[in-house]
């Protein structure tokens, strides 16, 4: 079956079909088995980026964490509640507006995003390890290249 073609029609339009098809695929296979590597398996992946966040940018609102997640605010309550109860969370007063109150990674919510993201690292080097140096080359240009089309 012919896939479609988005926008008007070109010579390469097939080609760069089959190779937006690829890619894609290619793209979702690898993110999902890197976020299938955690440090704790109980974590959702709702769960972890939350983690992340707050270990990335610090204390964040419910309400915060919420518009940069794009959940409503009652999905986040429950994340944040799960997140709470394993330790890895921590509420807190808002200094400056007592009806809110600030959540923030614990030391032990840190030390589980960073010894996920090393497992994830390790897990991806030793899959380049064993590519050979033309592989690895062409991959280091596809990642500037993909940097690109994503616009960042």
């Amino acid at each position: 079956m012919p896939l479609p073609t988005p926008g008007p029609a070109s010579a390469g339009a097939p080609a760069l079909d089959r190779l937006a098809v690829d890619l894609r695929v290619s793209l979702l296979r690898t993110a999902r088995r890197l976020r299938a590597t955690k440090s704790v398996d109980e974590l959702s992946d709702a769960q972890f980026s939350v983690l992340a966040l707050l270990h990335r940018e610090g204390p964040r609102t419910p309400r915060e964490l919420a518009g940069a997640e794009h959940v409503r605010p009652p999905s986040m309550t429950r994340t944040l509640a799960g997140l709470v109860d394993a330790g890895l969370v921590q509420r807190t007063e808002h200094p400056h507006d007592g009806r809110q109150v600030l959540c923030s990674a614990t030391a032990a919510g840190d030390r589980v995003v960073e010894d996920t993201r090393a497992r994830r690292a390790a897990w991806l080097a030793r899959r380049l390890a064993a590519l050979d140096d033309g592989e690895r080359a062409t991959l280091a240009a596809a990642a500037r290249i993909l940097d690109r089309v994503v616009g960042e």
